[in-house]
């Protein structure tokens, strides 16, 4: 995936993260049945009740977040032990220490207990062809995100993650997961980057944090109810500037071309008002279009007399027959530069016109029928093809289509200097001809 589109949705879920968590931080209340779904609703609901702020939320949420920022400093200690933990005590010594009305989890939500009970799934070929749409889906959304954190991870470390073996492990715990009555889950980027902040860099990470949680879940639900709601805030805004990269961001805005900035802005945008998805389908229609763009300018075809350069196959000047005349194709012939083609003239004195295609590496059916386009046009004309040097896939491509049967294998020459030759061939024996019929 381009890393301008990485750049663009990792910084705006960051944005997202951060619109989230203000309502906890600060401490507001919403009225009963307030939309927060979507980011913009979050927004609205923040501005529309940003009276109700509970300044003693925002004194919790402020002490824990300047431990989360200055506990990593303290040497050793501060390495060893994670500082979103010692932040969650904090808060949860402070909030019941000076008697502060501020909610906690316990407060917002039912905690239970204990382990989730084992359900079996039911199965049939009508619920099959039901859901198979939906499965193939959120399937295919939750392989993206997941990559997705595993490219943030990436991005945190200056490593390279296995894409197979992460899209497996997924697969292998929604399978688990769903007979224990879960739903579908991804990896998440906001506890993958506090994961990796905390000192996490190999897969056992991830399996601790996974029997912690499932400790927790058994044995201290009781008292993780009892965890401040800005604690947790704080905790997430953190992690959302450290997976920011708001340094890259403004860095590629200063750098890259006008293109890659657009698409960026757009992404990070996209990621923000509407959701991941569509800002990744966006994005990579986008770049498509802009990498065609680009691929289609490299292209390039033009015409020469003589010809000489250090990649070519011999050094000396060519001297070609007055009749002869050459263009030269440098890059893929796809449907982004056939027009391209069009550009190629004859003179009235052209007999033979000699295509250069040592430098196409690929052809479409685009370019094929841009091929076939000239062929007619030269043969309106009373000139005849002849083609240098066509690679291992275009000549392929030109034989299915049955264009080296119309043109005559014999005009198709390994090199230019061979194909100069043929022509000078093919002038010899119309003089020839001409001779004889005159005699």
């Amino acid at each position: 995936m381009p890393y301008t589109i990485t750049t663009g949705f990792t910084a705006g879920i960051a944005v997202t993260i951060v619109i989230g968590q203000l309502k906890d931080f600060f401490g507001l209340t919403y009225p009963a049945g307030t939309a927060t779904v979507e980011t913009l609703d979050k927004v609205t609901a923040l501005a529309a009740n940003f009276g109700t702020f509970n300044w003693q939320a925002l004194v919790v949420g402020a002490v824990c977040l300047a431990v989360l920022f200055l506990w990593p400093r303290l040497g050793t200690l501060g390495a060893k032990v994670p500082s979103s933990l010692v932040a969650v005590i904090v808060g949860m010594i402070i909030v019941p220490l000076f008697g502060m009305n501020v909610s906690t989890i316990g407060d917002l939500y039912t905690i239970n207990a204990g382990l989730p009970e084992l359900h079996a799934p039911q199965l049939s070929i009508d619920l099959l062809r039901e859901q198979l749409p939906n499965g193939i889906t959120i399937a295919i959304l939750a392989a993206i995100e997941s990559l997705l954190s595993c490219v943030v991870a990436d991005s945190m470390i200056s490593s390279h993650h296995r894409c197979n073996m992460e899209l497996v492990a997924q697969g292998v715990g929604n399978l688990g997961s769903v007979l224990f009555g879960g739903i579908p889950a991804t990896g998440a980027i906001a506890r993958t980057a506090a994961n990796v902040k905390s000192g996490g860099r190999t897969p056992i990470a991830g399996m601790a944090h996974a029997l912690v949680l499932l400790a927790v879940l058994v044995f201290l639900m009781p008292y993780a109810a009892l965890i401040p709601m800005p604690t947790i805030a704080a905790i997430l805004l953190q992690v959302a500037y450290n997976m920011s990269g708001w340094r890259n961001f403004a860095h590629l805005c200063h750098t890259a071309s006008k293109g890659a900035v657009a698409t960026l802005l757009l992404t990070f945008t996209l990621t923000i008002v509407f959701d991941l998805v569509t800002a990744i389908a966006v994005g990579m229609l986008i770049t498509v279009v802009l990498f065609m763009k680009m691929v289609s300018e490299e292209t390039e075809v033009k015409g020469w007399k003589y010809y000489c350069d250090a990649d070519s196959e011999v050094t000396h000047l060519r001297e070609l027959p007055k009749s002869v005349r050459v263009y030269e194709i440098n890059g893929p012939m796809f449907f982004g530069m056939t027009d391209r083609i069009t550009d190629i003239s004859v003179k009235e004195f052209t007999k033979y016109l000699i295509i250069r295609m040592r430098g196409v590496p690929s052809l479409d059916s685009s370019g094929m029928n841009a091929l076939e386009n000239l062929y007619d046009y030269c043969k309106e004309n009373g000139v005849k093809l002849i083609f240098s040097h066509a690679n291992e896939q275009p000549i392929k491509t030109m034989r299915r289509a049955g264009f080296v049967d119309l043109v005559g294998e014999e005009h198709f020459r390994p090199n230019i200097d061979d194909a100069i030759e043929h022509a000078r061939e093919l002038i010899a024996a119309e003089e020839a001809a001409k001779g004889a019929k005159a005699a």
